[in-house]
Parts: C-alpha cells; structure tokens; sequence
C-alpha cells in the first residue's frame, strides 16, 4: 500500500495549461554528485508532461561530480556563464555552491535538507533570495528510523552511521541522531564519507568494528554509492536502514522517509512556475507531510531476522 500527502505550496499543476513554447527554449542547468536514474526520471518526465520537451524547447545542462564535491563550483560558474534559465542542484552542497555563484538565476532543490539552517533560505515560508524547492526531514527522523532497528535487532546495542561529512546539511542530521541514540541506550559507531575513496575505509572501519546494525544518512552522494553499501551491508550480514526506499528495492532491510521521486516530479512544478514568471523567493519551500515505511523481507529472511507482524502491518510496501 503506497499513501503519499504533500503540503500543496503551489496549488495543483493541473490548473496550469500546457501551451506551446516554440518562441522560447529554456536552458536548464542541472547539477549532481552523479547519476540517480529513478529520481532524474521523474523529475524530467514531469516537465515533458508540462509541456517542456529536451531538443524542442528546453536544453538540459548536466553536470555530475562524481562524488567530487569540489566541482560544484566549477559547474555553478559554468552554468552562470551559460546564462542558464534555472538551476537545478539535488545536493546542499551543490545548492551552496549555486548560490554563491549568482543571486539572480532562479535555483530549484528538490530534496534540501535543514535549508534554512544551512543558510540556503530564510524561511520554508518565504525562502527569500533565488532558491525554492522541497525539505527532507531528515534529522526529525533519526529517533524513528533507530527505533525500527531496535524493534527489529534483538539486542541491539552498537549501530553503524554512515553520512557524509562534507555536507554541512549533516551535521544536524547526525546531532539528532546521536541524541535518538541516547535515549533509545544505542551507540553509534560514526563513519564519515565525503567522496569515492573514502567508502573502502569506512567499510574496513565497519568489518573491524563489527556493529550490530547499520544506519544511512541518506544524501546525494550515499544515494550515488548505494550499490556498494547495500552490497557491503549483505555481505557482512547488517540489518541497514535507509531513508529512500530505492536503497531497500536494492537489498537494503528498511526503509522510512518521504517517496523521493514524488520530490523530484515536484521539483518540475517549481521549474514551470519559475519559467512562467514567478520568482523563488515567493514560492516556499514544500516539507512531505506523508513517510513511507519500507521493508525488503527477503533481505529479513537472509538475514535470520522475523519482522514483527504489527510492522509489517503498518508497512506502506513489503518487498517479497
């Protein structure tokens, strides 16, 4: 069963008719740490469905850093010089970078985490400045996603966090739970990331240390190495938890968070209005108000795990 509820911020895209742009092609920036087919498909189909077709009346600029977050900048500048028409970005830190590289092209995260206490808005209500898009409530979900593990691990005691420490929109995230640590009597084992080279260290770290669970702050750059994590994850038996249910559709145990791609389709809504005439910082920033429990019980099985029944019960997909 599959519920998703969104706090209408733009109103229904139905009310905006298709029209034919043919007097204009929109130049449209794209930046990411690398490729996530399933979220860059939603949010690109829902623009052709608004009318925006790739070739016809929109160019879509993409650059991926491959992990390498340095390059943001680089690519940020390029995209001011290409005289973009908006700027999309699914990392803060590639949010950040576009933001310091101009304060006029209109700029369209879909996932930001803690935007305003990175300083990428003023506020969700009236962002301010020339980015606009969608929050993920990513640290407010530490304590939930650590419970899961607990109801799930017998005897859970010592849990694997892997994060990205180069994205500052972490930080909180990882405050948050190591303070649902405390109180659920969990400790954390802390494995930082902040490009390619350093997920073999952290998964030597993780053998070594041999934790009873794993937990994954999910960001653009995890979600770009999910393969290696869930594939580290089955071989070394760890129950993981996720917030993005794409990690557990790979293998991964669980899952609990917003349906990521449904941000991204409206992520495309925010493009067309920008496009249209509205600006960024009248548009607020839309946080999921709906989260999806997400259990993979193949993996359970695999793993010699039995879900309770009264999670499966609550479960908005069980993978069989």
């Amino acid at each position: 069963m599959r519920r998703r509820e969104f706090i209408v911020g733009l109103g229904s895209a139905v009310a905006w008719p298709v029209v034919a742009r043919a007097q204009k092609i929109w130049r449209i920036g794209f930046i990411a740490h690398g490729q996530s087919k399933a979220y860059e498909a939603a949010l690109f189909e829902r623009l052709q469905q608004l009318g925006y077709v790739e070739g016809r009346n929109i160019i879509i600029e993409r650059r991926y850093a491959q992990g390498s977050a340095e390059r943001f900048q680089e690519f940020a500048a390029e995209m001011v010089r290409l005289k973009a028409d908006v700027i999309i970005v699914n990392t803060t830190p590639a949010a950040l970078a576009a933001k310091n590289a101009t304060t006029t092209i209109p700029i369209v995260i879909p996932t930001a985490i803690d935007p305003v206490g990175t300083g990428l808005i003023t506020n969700l209500a009236r962002p301010g400045g020339n980015i606009t898009g969608g929050a993920v409530l990513y640290a407010e979900l530490a304590t939930k996603r650590l419970e899961l593990l607990k109801e799930v691990v017998t005897g859970l005691s010592r849990t694997a966090v892997l994060w990205n420490g180069a994205n500052p929109a972490n930080a909180l995230a990882w405050k948050e739970t190591q303070g649902a640590a405390r109180a659920l009597g969990v400790t954390l084992q802390s494995h930082e990331v902040q490009g390619p080279k350093d997920f073999e260290v952290a998964f030597a770290k993780m053998a070594e240390e041999r934790p009873d669970a794993l937990l994954v702050l999910d960001d653009a750059l995890t979600v770009q190495y999910q393969k290696e994590i869930v594939d580290f994850a089955t071989e070394k038996r760890l129950p993981s938890v996720f917030a993005g249910k794409e990690r557990v559709e790979a293998g991964g145990l669980m899952s609990y968070g917003p349906n990521l791609s449904d941000q991204f389709r409206r992520a495309g809504d925010y493009v067309d209005k920008i496009l249209r005439g509205a600006k960024p910082a009248d548009l607020p920033v839309e946080q999921p108000t709906k989260f999806e429990l997400v259990i993979n019980l193949k993996t359970a099985k695999a793993l010699g795990l039995t879900i309770p029944e009264t999670l499966l019960a609550t479960a908005d997909e069980v993978i069989q």
